[in-house]
């Protein structure tokens, strides 16, 4: 019979937030967040690194499957190393665009006016590159996944866009030139790619809404 180790325990951490100031930073959180914007035109300006090692500090607090939080965010701001990336990427995002992509798909693209030209990933002053991390000779076998990678992510772009930066996100198919780009090992698998920046003086966005709240909601 084996004995499961435990971890320490400690307090769970109280915030004993009054419910009007709780409504308020619910309510200036997502007035926030509502400004967020996928920009594909950067600005050269530089990106404090502090600011994107913070919200990567941020973004590995997600919770992860048995606590073994199974991501690795690869900081790119070389600028040749951004040209391999765009390079490669534009390869595979033409192959979807001219022959992968069902006409479908395509048609749900075509109002965002994107193609297979990927320019950002080289304007853009720095591009975190989000690794799954699976088992290998170093790394045990993870649980959840792409669950736990995805919620980290999510923190990822909302403590960037706290911080007034841009971001979109990329996911040319498939992603495995990446692991080249980046020099990381077999067990680690791209999830997603992330230009970082200021928007550029005239960078314009599509003009698109989202679903009003209590479509998005079922109370119960």
């Amino acid at each position: 019979m084996t004995t499961q180790r435990q971890y320490p325990v400690v307090p769970a951490p109280r915030f004993d937030v009054p419910a009007t100031e709780a409504a308020e930073r619910a309510r200036a959180f997502a007035d926030t967040m509502t400004l967020r914007r996928t920009v594909r035109d950067f600005s050269p300006h530089p990106v404090p690194p502090d600011v994107i090692d913070n919200a990567i500090r941020a973004a590995a607090t997600a919770p992860s499957g048995a606590n073994l939080q199974p991501w690795r965010f690869v900081v790119i701001t070389d600028p040749e190393r951004k040209r391999m990336l765009r390079e490669a990427a534009e390869q595979e995002e033409r192959e979807f665009y001219e022959r992968r992509a069902s006409d479908e798909w395509l048609e749900a693209l075509a109002p965002l006016g994107t193609d297979w030209r990927k320019p950002f990933l080289e304007d853009a002053p720095a591009v975190i590159i989000v690794f799954e991390v699976h088992k290998g000779p170093e790394t045990p076998r993870p649980y959840y996944v792409k669950e736990s990678v995805g919620i980290a992510v999510g923190f990822l772009l909302a403590g960037l866009h706290q911080a007034g930066l841009a971001t979109l996100t990329h996911t040319p198919s498939p992603m495995r030139f990446l692991n080249e780009v980046c020099e990381r090992p077999q067990e680690e698998r791209a999830y997603v790619v992330i230009p970082v920046g200021y928007p550029a003086d005239d960078a314009m966005v599509p003009d698109i809404t989202r679903k009003p709240v209590d479509e998005v909601i079922v109370r119960l």
